[in-house]
This record gives structure tokens, sequence and C-alpha cells, in this order.
């Protein structure tokens, strides 16, 4: 199938649904309409979770879709609503495989030890976007150096003064 094949039907969910099928990104040409079914926007998830960026603003609302995209694509999460990005399941599931995840995540998941630590522990300079709190934590700041020695120069000041975090860096 064509993108203008898919232009040329984008009303008719049954052929949207076998279009997807094929290729999931066909979904930011379909129909307004279809781009908030549910099914259909389940169907490109499936395929891609890519697609994710296509899907209504309705269903960006929807954490079951948001899940199915983060599955396939966990930095999707920044199409997120506001709502779902305050979600600790939801940031943590994205959390796991894409420490970046933590840049999307609200105030509050940000001061959340088990999601930060999901984060650094994928990607450790992500701390930068803990909150302060949280990098001042010497655990948790033993746990982002040893992950990435960059993350040492987003430590709190005291902590980048502590000798058992120093010796990390050797």
């Amino acid at each position: 199938m064509e993108i203008q094949d898919v232009i040329d039907n984008k009303d008719d969910k049954e052929y949207i649904i076998k279009a997807l099928k094929e290729n999931g990104k066909f979904l930011e040409w379909v129909s307004e309409k279809l781009k908030n079914d549910k099914e259909v926007v389940k169907v490109a998830l499936e395929q891609d979770g890519e697609a994710l960026e296509f899907a209504s603003d309705e269903l960006k609302n929807d954490k079951e879709i948001i899940l199915l995209g983060i599955k396939g694509a966990p930095w999707t999460i920044c199409y997120a609503s506001e709502k779902l990005k305050a979600d600790k399941e939801v940031v943590l599931e994205s959390c796991k495989n894409y420490g970046q995840a933590l840049y999307y995540a609200s105030e509050e998941l940000r001061d959340n030890e088990e999601v930060v630590k999901s984060a650094i522990m994928n990607k450790g300079t992500i701390i930068k976007y803990a909150s302060d709190r949280l990098r001042d934590k010497k655990d948790i700041a033993e746990m982002a150096v040893q992950q990435d020695k960059g993350a040492y120069h987003f430590l709190s000041w005291r902590l980048r003064q502590d000798d058992d975090i120093k010796k990390l860096l050797e």
C-alpha cells in the first residue's frame, strides 16, 4: 500500500485497519475520526509504537493507548497527556528502557526514588532532571555515577565534594 491509497480511503475503517497492520505510521494519513478510534489506533501501535504521534489528543490521554505506544517505542511518552506524565506506572514503564523519559515526568515523579532510580539505571546523566532532594541523596548519586561518570556534574554541590563519590570517578 502507498500513502496515496491510505489518503484516498482515510475514512474506510476496514481498509485503514488493513493498511495499519502493514505500516502503523500510516495513521498520520487517516481521518481525524479514525485517529480517535481506539481500535484503529491500537492496530497502528501494535505494528509500530511510534505511530502514537498521530493518535488524537483524546487517545493520548488514554492510559492503555500510551502504555501500548511505550511498549513499542519507550520515547513516545513525550506524546502522553500531562495527566499520564504524572502517572507513576506509565513513567516507570518508559524509564525502564528509556532513561530520558524522566525529562517528561511530572515534578512529583522527578522526586520519586523508584522512578528516578529506574531512569538512572538506564542513563546515569539523566539525574539532572531529578529533584534537588534526590540529586543530594548519596545512594542515588552513586548509582548514577556508576552508570555514567558524567552524572557527577549533575549532583548536588555537597555530594560532588564527597570522597566516596569522587572515588567512583577513578
